[in-house]
């Protein structure tokens, strides 16, 4: 059975095509991967099927009465929200059949005994689904949801922008889960969980009787939830049962094919206009010569493969630090509370070091320490003089106007316009990303953005936070390649193991000097 049919679906934004008419179909009990390059479209599809953008042309249907569940890495969560009050949002449905069948209670008392045996029967309705749907134990299942995402520590009266980037997709991902939909939509759900809980998200996704729509680039957790892949390329979308691993290799094979049939073809052109160049003139062999070319005009033409640009990340080094970069004397770190027992820690030139730990207990915080951004509570640190810095933050400002072009442009002024363009088509991003806002951009183009202008300037460490966040297949192969090559140091917040084993000389786990509850 069809849950979701999508029938020739043509968009774009401006003159940048994104799908060309598309069809695609969710059946009942399919667990898809949808995958694709950064700026391929897939968080715009997301957007197309949820009714949130409208397409230019095509048709989308849902099955009658489906209950559709979305985790959009773009959600907004506003100030005076709590923990409590976002997982509570999943059942407003439910609180608004409560308001209704009070206002039928206030209504008893003077209506008629026509009326109120209307009014009974609707009440009864209304308590006969809130009792099924377990209404009265609201509490008690939000509950149980923030204990197992780790929420419930914090307190759910903490107000949700003092949380972390993990923290708030923890509550989004426990909102989704109370709601109980019967079809799953979920965009990149492992950025900035940490291990523990990336782990719980593959068990519950691995035993999820309905159906759903994964977005990831984290290939082993996707391999072990899905059984179907959608590959977004080139305007096109298209089916692959099995899972990533299988879907690479008849990939790969059916370009290997297309480009094999281009070659013949471009051969056979080649050799049909020889003919009717070297022929059209003779009156004895005229009528071959147009039969050639009558061929040459009706002939379909296969088009070559379309090699979608790869990045290359090739990090500048500076003058050489001293042996020890930083060191701390009893750091505590943290806001308006600690965050850290007291901290003494020394980088050294040459180390590459990953923090990993649960969300929210401080690693971000920890790095703006080290780098003198925020104050710490107490204790100090101690830089090496001749530190020169590459710092990647997690995310890039919301209401960042700028172009891609604009954007590097600022931060390296004396670039000709040759030169930025060239530096951000290294780093993975046509003409048309180049030219366009950040703001419009997917995640993992504006992380290439922010990657362009750390790899233009020369550093002796780099400090990345989180720097995976987004990326695709090959931009975080390309990134890793990098940072084996790079001969300064390294200082790294992760929670992909995939990507820092071989790479990493030590790893820091911050669970064991957190003052946090783990």
């Amino acid at each position: 059975m069809s849950i979701l049919n999508v029938q020739n679906m043509t968009h774009g934004f401006g003159d940048r095509q994104i799908f060309d008419d598309v069809s695609f179909r969710l059946l009942k009990g399919e667990h898809i991967g949808l995958v694709g390059a950064n700026g391929e479209g897939k968080s715009t599809f997301m957007s197309i099927i949820t009714g949130k953008l409208q397409p230019d042309e095509g048709k989308i249907e849902w099955a009658k009465n489906v209950k559709v569940g979305y985790l959009d890495q773009h959600a907004v969560l506003e100030k005076g929200m709590t923990i409590g009050s976002v997982l509570r949002s999943a059942f407003d449905d439910l609180f608004s059949m409560e308001e209704s069948m009070n206002e039928i209670c206030d209504k008893l008392g003077t209506a008629s005994e026509e009326e109120q045996a209307e009014l009974l029967e609707e009440l009864g309705t209304i308590q006969d689904i809130l009792t099924v749907h377990d209404f009265y134990m609201i509490d008690a299942k939000v509950e149980e949801v923030a204990r197992a995402l780790g929420l419930l520590d914090l307190g759910l009266d903490k107000d949700v922008t003092e949380l972390s980037g993990g923290q708030r997709t923890k509550v989004l991902l426990g909102k989704l889960l109370l709601a109980k939909p019967d079809i799953l939509l979920l965009d990149e759900p492992t950025n900035y969980l940490d291990a523990e809980h990336i782990s719980w998200l593959k068990r519950y996704l691995q035993e999820y009787e309905s159906a759903f729509i994964l977005i990831s680039h984290d290939i082993p957790f996707l391999n072990s939830v899905i059984n179907i892949i959608y590959h977004m390329y080139d305007c096109k979308l298209s089916r692959y049962p099995g899972d990533y691993d299988h879907f690479q290799e008849v990939f790969a094979a059916q370009q290997a094919q297309q480009n094999a049939a281009y070659e013949r073809q471009q051969k056979e052109i080649a050799d049909l206009k020889d003919f009717v160049a070297r022929n059209k003139a003779r009156v004895a062999t005229r009528n071959m010569a147009m039969s050639r070319q009558k061929k040459l005009d009706n002939m379909e033409l296969i088009s070559k493969s379309m090699e979608k640009p790869k990045p290359e990340f090739n990090f500048k080094t500076s003058r050489t630090p001293g042996r020890v970069l930083f060191e701390t004397k009893d750091l505590v770190i943290g806001y308006d509370e600690p965050l850290s027992s007291p901290l003494n820690l020394m980088i050294e030139k040459g180390q590459r070091i990953v923090i990993t730990g649960s969300n929210g207990i401080g690693k971000t915080t920890l790095l703006k320490s080290l780098l003198g951004l925020i104050n710490p509570i107490s204790g100090s640190v101690e830089r090496d003089h001749y530190l020169e810095i590459g710092y990647f933050e997690q995310e890039m400002s919301p209401d960042i106007e700028t172009t891609c072009l604009q954007e590097v442009w600022n931060e390296f002024p004396g670039f000709s316009q040759y030169e930025v363009r060239s530096a951000l088509a290294k780093c993975g991003l046509t003409t048309n990303h180049i030219e366009s806002k950040v703001k419009v951009l997917s995640g993992g183009e504006q992380a290439k953005v922010r990657l362009c202008k750390l790899i233009n300037r020369p550093s002796n460490i780099l400090v990345l936070d989180e720097p995976t966040n987004h990326l695709d297949v090959d931009a975080k192969d390309e990134l890793k390649r990098a940072l084996l090559e790079y001969n300064g140091s390294v200082l790294m917040v992760c929670h992909e193991p995939e990507f820092y084993e071989g790479l990493a000389t030590d790893v820091w786990d911050a669970s064991k000097w957190t003052t946090k509850l783990v």
